[in-house]
């Protein structure tokens, strides 16, 4: 059914009049067919609009075999009949889009006079924007010319102006892209100055509008470069985020906001040194354990004879991170094979330096038996059980277990 496209003329927050012709399911929700709509159909890279309809949230509005489907629940579906309806447009998101899809027009405009590169692909997201420019990539210093000539054009608050062809002819527009193909009419966007292109979007009526674009950043994506951009009110209220942020860090530091940076710098680069000096006395500390236990389990460090029992100790105040430290502290001091076991993780880990000899069918079966998961090679095997429980179970299967008292 052919819908009487408003959307391009509508743009406050009055109710508007229309029919609802058809009401059928779509997945697992409801979709309207209207007589006429003011609500953009997503496409071209923008999103639907989104409102009401007789009061029932408007969730999606997309184009499909020719036909214009409103989306909404299908409780608020089943309670809606079909004749007399009453729109209602989200403008606030509207002018959002409306923005978003301007700049991008603008930016786009501005990469391809500025570096002769153009974008192949745009996408207006519900948060940042992006677009895929036939470039390998840009520059800081690139990205610096281009966003403030895009800021220069929003000064001079260009003229948007729509052209429709036929009437008009297109070749007479140097458009920046291909024009899509078996259109009755084409509608160019001109963003006077700076860009034609053809689009079947929403814009604002000038670039003053758009208020602010600023680049997010970029990065090479598929050969090309991928840009990230907000503009309009985004651009407001990234501002306030990184604020607030920004003076959360000053206050936390105790220095004025324009140091901040250099002090969470330095604030760094004190905490990797604390954490490499904490780390070195990690090691030093497991290797007095380590040493401590053997020397309870009656393994001397020196000059013992590796044999193919199992030493399996248990320690019930390390977790399984300084289990593993212990283990490889030991490993060095002995060459006999070596369990350690952390109760409050319920898991182990398993040590040998001695060649010829095979954790795996050490440890496997009493593993397997109680329902323990992990793996490993023959120097190195580890593992996880659902309790500590099963984990006792497994270290006391064993061979030759030995506990500390």
């Amino acid at each position: 059914m052919k819908t009487e496209r408003l959307y391009y003329d509508i743009h406050d927050d009055g109710v508007y009049a229309a029919t609802i012709l058809e009401i059928r399911p779509f997945k697992d929700k409801t979709a309207l067919i209207l007589d006429k709509t003011i609500f953009y159909p997503e496409g071209g890279g923008q999103s639907g609009d989104r409102g009401a309809i007789n009061g029932a949230a408007l969730l999606d509005t997309r184009e499909e075999g020719g036909e214009i489907l409103h989306v909404v629940s299908e409780a608020d579906g089943a309670a809606l009949r079909t004749g007399g309806a009453a729109l209602r447009l989200d403008t606030r998101r509207r002018r959002d889009f409306s923005a978003q899809h301007t700049a991008q027009h603008l930016l786009s405009g501005t990469i391809l006079r500025l570096t002769g590169k153009p974008t192949l692909s745009m996408h207006l997201g519900e948060e940042v924007n992006t677009i895929d420019v036939d470039a390998p990539e840009f520059t800081k210093e690139t990205l610096l010319a281009v966003e403030e000539a895009v800021a220069g054009a929003i000064e001079r608050d260009c003229p948007l102006i729509t052209h429709f062809c036929p009437p008009e002819n297109v070749a007479d527009f140097p458009l920046r892209k291909v024009p899509p193909q078996g259109e009755e009419v084409i509608r160019v966007v001109e963003v006077q100055g700076n860009d034609f292109s053809p689009c079947c979007g929403t814009h604002l009526r000038s670039t003053g509008e758009i208020g602010m674009l600023r680049i997010l950043g970029a990065e090479k994506y598929k050969g090309m470069t991928r840009v990230s951009f907000i503009a309009g009110r985004r651009v407001l209220n990234d501002s306030r985020l990184l604020r607030d942020n920004a003076d959360t860090v000053s206050r936390a530091l105790k220095v004025p906001v324009v140091e901040a940076a250099q002090a969470v710098l330095a604030l760094l680069e004190k905490a990797g040194a604390l954490e490499r000096r904490v780390k070195a006395l990690e090691e030093t500390l497991a290797g007095i354990k380590a040493a401590e236990l053997l020397q309870k389990a009656g393994i001397l460090a020196e000059g013992a004879t590796p044999t193919p029992r199992v030493l399996a100790l248990s320690l019930p105040d390390a977790d399984i991170d300084e289990a593993h430290r212990i283990g490889r502290a030991a490993q060095k001091l002995c060459g006999v094979p070596l369990v350690f076991a952390s109760p409050k993780d319920a898991k182990f880990v398993a040590f040998c330096s001695t060649k010829g000899i095979d954790l795996r069918p050490m440890l496997k079966p009493a593993m397997e038996a109680n329902e323990g998961r992990g793996g490993g090679g023959s120097s190195f095997f580890q593992g996880v059980f659902s309790s500590a429980q099963e984990l006792a179970a497994f270290m006391a299967a064993l061979t030759l277990p030995n506990a500390l008292p």
